[in-house]
C-alpha cells in the first residue's frame, strides 16, 4: 500500500515536472510573445520574462522587436532617360505590432523584401540617372514612404531606406567619363581664355605707359636679358633690336622737326618785323620822312661874305640854303607824282 502510494506520488511530481516543463517559457527583453489559444489569438502579448502557457492548448511565437537590416538585392531598370541601370540597396525596419506580424502576413520578412525589390524598381524607372547618381537622399525617402505603405497593415515600420550602388554599363562609364573630360576641358579653356584676357588688359595699359616713354622699353628689354643670363645652362644671343633703330630714327626726326619749327618761327618773326616797320614807315608824316638840310648861322655868313648872297631863314629859325628856295611849293608839284 505503502509502495503504491510512493509510485503514485513520483508519478504525479513527475507529471508535474512534465506541464511545467511544456508550460514554461522565458520572452526576451528584445521579444514579444503571442500566444494563439485553440487558433485563437490572446488579448494579451506576453512581454519579457518568465511566463506561462497552456499545454496542447496555447502556442506562442516570439517576434523579434529589434531593428532588423535586410539587403535588397540588385534591380536591374531602366531610367527615365533610357540608361540601363542595376540598383542595390538596404532597408532597416523594425517590428512596432507583434500581433499583426503574426497575424496579418505569414511572414513578414519576407513581405518586406518584396515590397523593397518592387518598390526599388519603381523608383529606378520615374528617376533620371542624374538623380540616381547625385541625388540619393530625395530618392531614399520615397522609397522609404513606397515600402512604409503597405508595411504598416503588417505591425511593422521601415526606419530609413539606403540606396548602396548604382551599377551603369562599360560603354556608359567610357561616356561620361569622356563628358567628363570634356567639361573639365571646356573649364580648363575658359581660365586660360579669362587669364590671357586680363594678361591683354594689362599688357595694353603697360604698352600705353611705354609709348611716353620709348626709353622704357629698351630698359624692359635689358630686364629680360638679365633674367634670362640667370640661368647658366643657356647661350644668350642678343640680336640687334628693331625697336631701337625705330628709336633712333624718331628721334633724328624730331630733332628735325625741332630744327625747322626753330627756323620757321625765325623767319615768321623776321617777316613780321619787317611788316611792323613797313607799316610804322607808312603811317609817319611826310615832315618826319623828309627834312630839309639846315645850314647854320655860321655857315651862312660865310656864304654871303664870299659870294655875296642874301641867304633866307626858315620860319623855325632854320637857315635855309640858296638852292633849296627856288624848289617849287607841295601845292604847285603835279598831283600824278608817285
Amino acid at each position: 500500500m505503502v509502495g503504491e502510494l510512493v509510485t503514485a506520488g513520483v508519478a504525479l511530481a513527475s507529471a508535474g515536472v512534465v506541464y511545467l516543463m511544456a508550460a514554461a517559457r522565458v520572452v526576451k527583453q528584445y521579444e514579444r510573445g503571442v500566444v494563439l489559444r485553440l487558433g485563437r489569438l490572446a488579448s494579451e502579448v506576453r512581454g519579457p520574462g518568465f511566463t506561462m502557457i497552456v499545454p496542447g492548448v496555447d502556442r506562442m511565437r516570439k517576434v523579434n522587436m529589434q531593428i532588423v537590416t535586410m539587403p535588397v538585392p540588385a534591380q536591374e531598370g531602366i531610367t527615365r532617360d533610357n540608361v540601363t541601370v542595376r540598383v542595390d540597396a538596404v532597408v532597416y525596419f523594425k517590428v512596432v505590432d507583434a500581433a499583426d506580424a503574426v497575424v496579418e502576413v505569414e511572414d513578414y520578412r519576407f513581405a518586406v523584401s518584396q515590397v523593397a525589390q518592387t518598390s526599388l524598381r519603381s523608383i529606378i524607372g520615374k528617376s533620371d540617372l542624374d538623380d540616381l547618381l547625385s541625388n540619393r537622399e530625395k530618392l531614399n525617402q520615397g522609397l522609404a514612404v513606397m515600402i512604409d505603405s503597405p508595411a504598416l497593415g503588417w505591425g511593422v515600420q521601415i526606419d530609413r531606406v539606403e540606396i548602396k550602388d548604382v551599377s551603369l554599363p562599360e560603354t556608359m562609364k567610357r561616356s561620361m567619363a569622356r563628358q567628363a573630360e570634356a567639361t573639365r576641358d571646356r573649364r580648363a579653356r575658359v581660365i586660360n581664355a579669362d587669364a590671357e584676357l586680363q594678361a591683354s588688359k594689362k599688357l595694353a595699359e603697360a604698352a600705353q605707359a611705354m609709348s611716353g616713354q620709348p626709353a622704357a622699353l629698351q630698359l624692359r628689354l635689358l630686364q629680360t636679358v638679365v633674367a634670362v643670363a640667370a640661368e647658366k645652362n643657356s647661350t644668350l644671343v642678343l640680336p640687334f633690336p628693331v625697336e631701337l633703330l625705330r628709336f633712333l630714327e624718331r628721334s633724328g626726326l624730331q630733332a628735325q622737326a625741332q630744327t625747322a619749327q626753330a627756323e620757321a618761327a625765325a623767319r615768321t618773326q623776321a617777316q613780321a618785323g619787317s611788316q611792323a616797320q613797313d607799316q610804322a614807315q607808312e603811317q609817319a608824316p611826310v615832315e618826319q620822312q623828309w627834312q630839309p638840310p639846315v645850314a647854320s648861322r655860321e655857315a651862312v655868313e660865310a656864304v654871303e661874305a664870299v659870294e655875296g648872297v642874301e641867304v633866307t631863314t626858315s620860319g623855325d629859325g632854320g637857315v635855309l640854303s640858296p638852292e633849296l628856295e627856288t624848289l617849287p611849293e607841295a601845292e604847285d608839284l603835279p598831283k600824278d607824282l608817285p
